[in-house]
């Protein structure tokens, strides 16, 4: 457990000294509340069910982090460190595999956390945005979303010659994902046309489950949802563990 730690400890270090991790993580979300905030207020719109922009836009960008993260940092650091020669040495040591694994999946983890606190704190002293639903199920949306992305990006590492090639092909699936799932715009101001495409992208589900569960809705009313977070991350995590390279 003390190697586990560790090793924890200093995944976080190495994710957080990447440039691109830290802006997309911690900054890039509050960033975001900030400026369309000040452009559009939160007033109650009809657009949203009564609601305001960033009520609806916050439980939003929790998703956004989650992809953020899922398929960039994941991809990105993994790529580095195989390219490096990190993964090479760990795998010299007397640490089995799954350990490595494990403080790998809890440090994104951890991460995504601090940007969502981030998140929230920028929404709770700007806007007064408040969660309307169970606090437990926003927590198993996000832990299941986080699962269900970080799985899409072991696959990008495990495919990626080379740390560029991860980044560029992290970044390629990702900014799409972006705009059309509701992760960086809100569904409800978009074209008919895009709501339906958006349902072929996995960052939807994360996104729809999320906000579900934040506004209140029923644990029943997201079944699908679910099942596609769960399908993802059985077939992510499958495929890239027969792909994955140490070296």
């Amino acid at each position: 457990m003390r190697g586990l730690g560790k090793l924890i400890l200093t995944n976080i270090k190495l994710s957080l000294r990447e440039p691109i991790t830290t802006f997309f993580t911690i900054a890039f979300a509050p960033m975001l509340v900030i400026i369309f905030g000040a452009m559009y207020g939160n007033d109650p719109s009809p657009y949203f069910g009564g609601r305001g922009s960033m009520d609806v836009t916050i439980p939003a960008y929790i998703g956004l982090i989650v992809g953020s993260v899922g398929l960039l940092s994941v991809p990105i650091n993994i790529s580095v460190q195989r390219e490096s020669g990190v993964l090479r040495r760990y795998q010299a040591t007397p640490l089995r595999p799954l350990v490595y694994i494990l403080a790998d999946l809890l440090s994104n983890l951890i991460v995504t956390l601090l940007g969502i606190f981030s998140l929230l704190l920028v929404g709770w002293l700007i806007y007064h945005v408040q969660m309307e639903g169970s606090v437990f199920l926003v927590i198993l949306a996000v832990f299941l979303g986080c699962l269900s992305m970080f799985s899409i990006g072991y696959l990008i590492a495990s495919i990626a010659p080379s740390s560029r090639a991860g980044q560029v092909l992290g970044m390629v699936i990702f900014y799409p994902m972006m705009f059309l799932s509701g992760a960086g715009m809100p569904l409800e101001i978009l074209p008919a046309t895009i709501r339906s495409i958006a349902r072929f992208l996995p960052l939807y589900y994360v996104v729809n489950l999320v906000k579900g569960f934040w506004f209140g809705e029923a644990f029943s009313e997201h079944l699908l949802d679910i099942v596609v977070l769960l399908g993802i991350l059985l077939v992510g995590y499958g495929v890239s563990s027969r792909l994955f390279r140490w070296k």
